[in-house]
């Protein structure tokens, strides 16, 4: 049987990758670029980059997203994956309708209402704004990507292994460290890395849940580009794309090494 292979679905194909990658790779291009205007090539320079190393709002606004990325993702992370194994392990209970449904609302809940939301929470406490309302509102929407991504991993767990594992004396809580986990170790990661990428990317909650010294870059990039693209935002952007492309492949890699691991234990188990 012959692919399916058609000059319209390679064409499709092209244009569809080119919609999405040409405006990054210029991107990526133009943050080389000698010229100070963005639409205008004046050769290559790595300048913009050694620049960056004197702007101090540029370099404070990362390493704030930095900072919120990885505490969020990190909770996020150990909250979603708590979440997947209480909707796959523990069966029907009451509540559970309206427990998946919490968990899960940020993913169709528009940014705005969610941002607005958390921001008159915050106001009704009293929690001042800044640092960690920022982190929490990341946390509140990237926990339920992170318990998708576990939940499906979590479907097609073998539990026989886990059910050996106590038969010779391990306890629930050894049995998840020293088996359950490190086997659903490629989700977890990959379930860190979404949240860890959402985050970075987040600019609608963040702007309504941040406060005094706590502007994140994508704000911080918004507001300037108002007045104008500068080489040092895309210089930035460059380094963004960067971190979440390692992230990826790392992410990609650690996936395929899981999965090569698993078929070599299905064939020595069937030998």
């Amino acid at each position: 049987m012959k692919g399916r292979f058609s000059y319209f679905n390679a064409t499709s194909i092209a244009l569809g990758f080119a919609f999405l990658y040409i405006p990054i790779l210029l991107l990526v291009i133009y943050s080389f670029n000698e010229s100070k205007l963005v639409t205008v090539w004046g050769g290559w320079s790595t300048k913009w980059y050694v620049n960056l190393l004197s702007n101090e709002g540029l370099l404070s606004a990362a390493w704030v997203t930095l900072r919120v990325a990885f505490l969020s993702a990190t909770f996020a992370t150990i909250l979603g994956t708590m979440a997947a194994i209480v909707l796959v392990r523990m069966g029907r209970f009451r509540g559970r309708t309206m427990f998946s449904g919490m968990i899960f609302a940020p993913l169709v809940m528009p940014e705005v209402i969610t941002g607005l939301s958390l921001l008159l929470l915050f106001v009704a406490i009293g929690f001042d704004r800044g640092f960690w309302t920022i982190t929490i509102a990341h946390v509140t929407f990237s926990m339920c990507y992170a318990a998708v991504v576990v939940q499906a991993r979590l479907f097609d767990f073998d539990k026989s292994v886990e059910e050996a594992a106590m038969d010779l004396g391990a306890g629930p809580v050894s049995t998840f460290f020293q088996v359950t986990l490190p086997i659903i170790a490629p989700s977890v990661i990959s379930a860190w890395l979404l949240s860890f990428t959402l985050s970075l990317d987040d600019l609608v909650i963040a702007s309504f849940t941040t406060g005094p010294g706590a502007t994140t870059l994508p704000m911080k990039i918004y507001s300037q580009v108002r007045l104008g693209v500068t080489p040092e935002i895309n210089a930035i952007s460059t380094i963004l794309i960067g971190i979440v492309t390692a992230g990826v492949l790392v992410a990609s890699y650690l996936t395929r090494r899981q999965a090569t691991r698993e078929d070599r234990e299905r064939r020595a188990a069937v030998a």
